[in-house]
């Protein structure tokens, strides 16, 4: 299950305005459609309104395609696989572990979607490339590509690698999937996934960037997702115990579209040592 390019918020509204908004709709709307509109408490945290269940369903009934996974910016995918193979190609130049030249041997593509980047990027740098997505409707898509591994249709907030016995990865790469979990989630997440990465391997995270007037997250009832800013981003991987070793914002995306950035973390605490 993924999230994907969005357009950004040109006229930043509160979430007061928002749920006011709906609630004028509502009243010129009959009793069934009237249950059918989520209404959101103003003061509470963006990702407080994330509902698994109603993202499946969204993702569910989107069309399997790369037009579809992509919020109909299928031209998008080009700019973002090749800065991707470029983000991760400067990461192994600084690499003692997995120096270039070499297929790294087993990547996981996290919230992989119809595996758009599975087929377009990291099948081409890895021996093996397992996928995590809830959808099974996308993974059929992907489970006769070149180089795919395992399929595991379970979404991320239950993924547990460790204790299946999964790994090691020497790359961990989540793209607009992230954003689907709540802050939490998303701690206790990345917290699952330093006893299945390789020693000196990476864990990337690459999402839109809220920029949003108050700099604050933002929620999208559509998809049931979570915009997060760079700030919430940081303090996350923080208490996940993560360090930033790499940072990197994609170059060449359409005008008028949130910001999108790739994180390279690695656990602060290095197998073996305290």
């Amino acid at each position: 299950m993924s999230t994907s390019p969005k357009r950004k918020n040109e006229e930043p509204a509160s979430l007061a305005d928002d749920v006011s908004k709906r609630a004028r709709i509502d009243d010129n709307s009959d009793n069934d459609k009237a249950e059918e509109i989520p209404f959101l408490n103003p003061n509470a945290a963006p990702d407080s309104h994330i509902d698994h269940k109603a993202a499946i369903k969204y993702w569910s009934s989107t069309e399997a395609t790369v037009s579809g996974v992509l919020g109909g910016y299928p031209q998008v995918s080009r700019i973002d696989l090749q800065g991707s193979s470029n983000f991760l190609a400067k990461l192994r130049r600084q690499s003692k572990h997995f120096p270039q030249g070499k297929k790294l041997q087993k990547a996981v593509d996290c919230g992989a979607g119809i595996g758009r980047i599975t087929t377009g990027f990291l099948s081409k740098v890895a021996k093996q490339v397992d996928i995590v997505e809830p959808v099974k409707s996308f993974t059929d898509q992907v489970k006769d590509g070149e180089n795919v591994g395992e399929i595991y249709n379970v979404g991320l907030e239950a993924w547990n690698p460790h204790n299946d016995g999964l790994g090691p990865y020497d790359l961990i790469w989540n793209q607009w999937c992230l954003s689907q979990l709540t802050d939490i989630q998303l701690v206790e997440y990345l917290q699952r996934l330093p006893p299945v990465l390789s020693e000196g391997g990476w864990i990337v995270v690459k999402e839109n960037l809220s920029n949003h007037h108050l700099n604050v997250d933002v929620f999208d009832e559509t998809d049931s997702s979570v915009t997060r800013t760079d700030k919430k981003f940081r303090q996350l991987f923080e208490d996940a115990g993560m360090r930033l070793v790499a940072m990197e914002v994609q170059r060449g995306m359409p005008q008028g579209l949130y910001a999108v950035r790739a994180y390279a973390l690695q656990p602060k605490q290095v197998k073996g040592k305290k």
